[in-house]
Order: C-alpha cells, then structure tokens, then sequence
C-alpha cells in the first residue's frame, strides 16, 4: 500500500503543480474543473495500474501514464507553445520527482515508517508550493513571455535531468539505498542548476524591466518636449494676433464707416481663422496620452497620412497611464511605418478610444501587404529586429488582464484594445 499512496500522491501534486505552473487560456473556474477531472481520471486509472501488474512494472509505467496526459493538458490550456511549454512541463517534474526523491530518503533514513513518508511529503511539499506561490511563479511568467531564444537547451538539460532520474538509474526512492542516495543528490544537483536559470532570469526580467523604465520616460519626454513646442508656438502666434488687433480693429472700424460691410465681415472672417489655426488641440485629459497621441498624430501628418481620431477619455484610468501610453505609442509607431510604402492618397490612420464601459481602443491603417498570424493571434514579424511593439503590446496585456485583437479584413489591419 505503501507503493499505491506513493504513486497516488505524485498525481495529486503533478496536478497541482501543472496549475501553478501554467498560464491557462481559460478562466481561472474553468481551469480548476478541468485540472480537477483529469486529477481524478488519473488517479483511478493509477488505481487500476497497481491493481493489475507488479510493482515494479506499475513504478516503470507510472511517469509515462501520467506524464503524457500532464503534456497534453498543458497543450490544451496553456497559452505558450513550443519550448516553452516542454519548459512548464520539465519544471513541473523536476520539482515534484525532487519532492518525492528527497521524502524517500527520509522515509529510507526513518526505517521505513510510513507516518514520516506521510508528514515528510506534507511538509516539503507545502514549502515548495508555497515558495512557487510567493517568489517563483511570477518571475517563471515573466520570463516566458520575455526570452525569446534557448529555449530549447534548457529543455535540453532538464531533459537529460529527467531520463536519468527516472529511468537510468536502477531501483526506486524510498525502497533502494543506493538508488534513494543517488536519485537526491542528483536532484538537488538540478534544483542548483535550476536555481541558477531562475537568477538568470531574474537578472534578464530587471534588464527589462530597465530597458521599459528607460522606454517609457524617453516616450514621456519626448511627447512632452513636443507637446510644449506646440503650445509655445500657439502662445508666440497668439500674441502676434494680439499685437495686430489694433491695426485689425481700425481697418474694420473703417470699412464700417464706408457702408462696406460685406468686406468687414470678411476681414473678420479671415482674421477668425486664422486664430482657429493656433488652436492647441487636446485630444484627451490625461497629459501622458494626450502629448502622446499630439506627438504621433503629429508625425503622421508630416508624412501625408490623414488622420481621422476620435478620443474620449476621463482622468481616471485603471491602468498605469505611462504603460498604457507605451501602447498606444508602439501601435501608431507600427501604424505610421505600415503607410509610408502606400501612394500619399491611400495614407491614412483612424484612432478611435473611449473610456466607458471600459477602456477600448481601436487603431486601422491601410494594409497591402500579406500578415502572417501564430497561434496566439499576434501578428508575426516579417524582418529581424522587428515585431518589438507587439511584443510590448502582448506583455501589457498579459500584465494587466487586458484583451487585445490583431486582424487584416478587406485591406485594412486592425489593432483592437480593451481593459
């Protein structure tokens, strides 16, 4: 029996693992239901295994009776593909054979009593949830959604990991001596060189991190420098109208004591206008984004691309309003770019947001040119060095619980946005 709660153990915390370790598509009710229906599947199919062969043939089929429904869950629920989810699927064995390999040397150095089996799985794995929960799990996302390259040789190393521990090495933990000894070590040797992979990425997610701070403020400058020029340029036309009114006032005053006043009219008119045209134009209240979209509508229309915006925004955001800032910078930025090979005629850009219910955003430019999606809807880069601000794009929203929708319809690519 001993065997059995072994093995029935493992499948509850692989379970539990695979959810810690997975970003799901679904919601988080959805999620749990499903993990719970296969968590309850496997272990009966567990049961039977036990049931109907040897020990020795139920330990030698069990990872592969678990580990490939534990893959092919992931691949239904989980947002990541490729490398990167074989990576959640290494980590989630590595930390559960860990556990199991290290209470099986307690459990071999206990004599064999099975109430320290019971209370040495509680507490590691208790601690080892609890420190994913607390520390692990928000820098493991970070860094899938970050690294972009090596994937594959740290699947690699985890996978020589696991062959070796699972398969290579002769006996079982908690019942063979040697295999027990050799089997801990070894695993803690891999938790060293994991602990090492997870400093690294801390090291690369604060790069980051950095490289966003350094983004962000060099956006907010930028847009703000602009933004001033602009209104020291309608403040400097300003008082050069003001400086004129005398000599307008006199000139209308004289067509009035003529009789002529059509040409007064006119020259009111006129002088109207042209005060319309120092006009500072704000296109909502919160200053980061307002100077952001003066600064890109600006340059848009420098390069002869109309621009046809529809704004309206309150103060209150419910996200940070330089991130959301950065957003809409990198899709204009990509909007603007998407235009300059297109005839003057055929340039144009149309930016639409609201505030309420909720933050949405629309931006659509003209697209001539055949856009590749991958599975996650994002568009793919068609040159090195670009796709940057998609992947901006996509971060934020990972980060802030936000849905965003790339499409190319009828000639026109789309870039939707909704918190």
């Amino acid at each position: 029996m001993v065997e059995l709660f072994i093995m029935e153990y493992l499948t509850v915390l692989y379970m539990i693992m695979a959810f810690l370790f997975m970003d799901s598509r679904y919601s988080r009710r959805r999620t749990i239901f499903i993990v719970s229906i296969v968590t309850v599947l496997l272990m009966a199919a567990v049961a039977a295994l036990y049931r109907a062969v040897d020990v020795d043939t139920a330990f030698w089929t069990y990872a592969m009776t678990i580990h490939i429904p534990l893959i092919l869950l992931l691949f239904t629920l989980s947002r990541f593909r490729g490398w990167r989810l074989i990576f959640q699927q290494l980590s989630v064995v590595l930390f559960c054979t860990l556990i199991h390999h290290i209470s099986g040397l307690i459990y071999h150095l206990s004599g064999s009593r099975f109430w320290v089996l019971v209370l040495s799985c509680t507490v590691l794995s208790t601690g080892v949830i609890w420190f994913l929960v607390r520390f692990l799990r928000p820098l493991f996302f970070q860094i899938l959604l970050e690294l972009h390259r090596g994937w594959w040789l740290i699947c690699l190393v985890m996978a020589t990991y696991y062959i070796i521990a699972v398969y290579l090495i002769p006996g079982y933990a908690g019942f063979d001596w040697r295999s027990t000894i050799i089997k801990a070590a070894i695993g803690l040797l891999m938790l060293g060189v994991y602990s090492i992979l997870m400093f690294l990425f801390s090291n690369i997610r604060k790069e980051a991190e950095a490289r966003h701070s350094a983004q962000m403020s060099a956006l907010q400058l930028s847009a703000l420098r602009s933004r001033m020029e602009a209104v020291q340029a309608a403040e400097h036309a300003i008082r050069t109208q003001r400086h004129d009114l005398r000599h307008r006032l006199q000139a209308v005053a004289e067509l009035v004591s003529r009789g002529d006043k059509e040409a007064a009219l006119d020259f009111l008119d006129a002088a109207q206008k042209r005060l319309d045209e120092q006009k500072v134009v704000r296109w909502c209240r919160p200053p980061v984004l307002d100077a952001v979209f003066t600064s890109y509508f600006d340059q848009a229309k420098n390069q002869g691309i109309r621009v046809d915006a529809k704004i309206g925004l309150s103060d209150a955001l419910p996200v940070d309003e330089g991130e959301l800032a950065i957003v809409v910078a990198n899709a204009l930025e990509n909007a603007i770019h998407a235009n300059l090979p297109l005839p003057r005629s055929q340039r144009n850009i149309r930016c639409k947001m609201v505030g309420a219910p909720s933050v949405m955003l629309e931006i659509s430019n003209p697209c001539t040119n055949h856009i590749s999606f991958d599975r996650a809807g994002l568009p793919v880069a068609q040159k090195e060095g670009h796709g940057l601000g998609v992947q901006s794009i996509s971060a934020f929203c990972q980060k802030n619980g936000a849905i965003c929708q790339f499409d190319l319809t009828d000639g026109w690519f789309r870039f939707r946005l909704v918190l």
